[in-house]
C-alpha cells in the first residue's frame, strides 16, 4: 500500500478531489481569473499550458508519490484552484505541501485556511506525519505571509535553489510544521475559521 493514496476531504467551504485530466476546462478558468500565470514568482500555467501543468501532475503522482488536488468551493461548485502533497518522504514520515493556486476571487478567504487545516489534519492524523513543510518564493511575499499565518515556522532559506522558467534564480523559503506543533496549529487554525467575518 502507498503511503500517500488518492482521497477527497471535504470541508465547510471546500472541497479536495483528487486532480484529473477532465478537470483542464475548470482549472482554466480558475487561472484566467487574475491571469495568476502573469506572476513571474509562481509556476501557474496559462490556459493554453495547462493540459501540459496537469499531465506533469499526474505523472508526478505515478512516478513520485505525490498527491495533487482541485479545490472546488462548496458555495457553487466551482474550481478555484490547485494544491497537492509532494516531496513525499514514507521513511522519515514527512511531505510538502505546496503547487496551490487560487483564483482571484478565492484569495484570502476562508478556503485556503480551511483546505490547509484538511490537509495538515490528513497529513498528521492519518499519515502520521512527523513534519510538513512548505516552500515558497523569497518574493512571493503573500505566499510567505499566508504561510506563517498558518502557524508554520521559517526554518531556512535555501539561495540559488532552482532555476525559473524565465532564466532567473529562485531563493527558496522553506517553513514546517512539526507534529508536536500540530494540536496548537489546528485549534489556531480552527479559531480562524470559526470566528465571524
Amino acid at each position: 500500500m502507498a503511503f500517500i493514496e488518492p482521497v477527497t476531504l471535504k470541508g465547510n467551504h471546500a472541497t479536495l478531489e483528487p486532480l484529473a485530466l477532465q478537470h483542464e476546462e475548470a482549472l482554466k478558468r480558475a487561472a484566467t481569473d487574475g491571469e495568476l500565470w502573469r506572476l513571474w514568482y509562481t509556476s501557474v500555467a496559462p490556459p493554453e499550458k495547462m493540459a501540459e501543468y496537469i499531465e506533469v501532475a499526474l505523472d508526478m503522482r505515478e512516478r513520485q508519490g505525490a498527491m495533487p488536488f482541485i479545490v472546488r468551493e462548496n458555495a457553487d461548485g466551482e474550481t478555484v484552484g490547485c494544491t497537492r502533497y509532494f516531496n513525499v518522504d514514507a521513511i522519515n514520515r514527512r511531505v510538502e505541501i505546496g503547487h496551490t493556486w487560487y483564483a482571484k476571487r478565492a484569495q484570502r478567504t476562508a478556503i485556503n485556511t480551511e483546505c490547509k487545516l484538511m490537509l495538515l489534519t490528513h497529513a498528521f492524523e492519518k499519515l502520521a506525519c512527523i513534519a510538513v513543510e512548505f516552500r515558497t518564493h523569497w518574493f512571493n511575499h503573500a505566499s510567505r505571509e499566508a504561510i506563517a499565518r498558518l502557524g508554520a515556522k521559517q526554518d531556512a532559506v535555501l539561495r540559488n535553489h532552482q532555476l525559473m522558467p524565465d532564466g532567473s534564480k529562485r531563493d527558496t523559503v522553506v517553513f514546517s510544521i512539526i507534529d508536536g506543533e500540530w494540536p496548537a496549529v489546528k485549534r489556531h487554525l480552527q479559531f480562524q475559521l470559526d470566528r465571524p467575518r
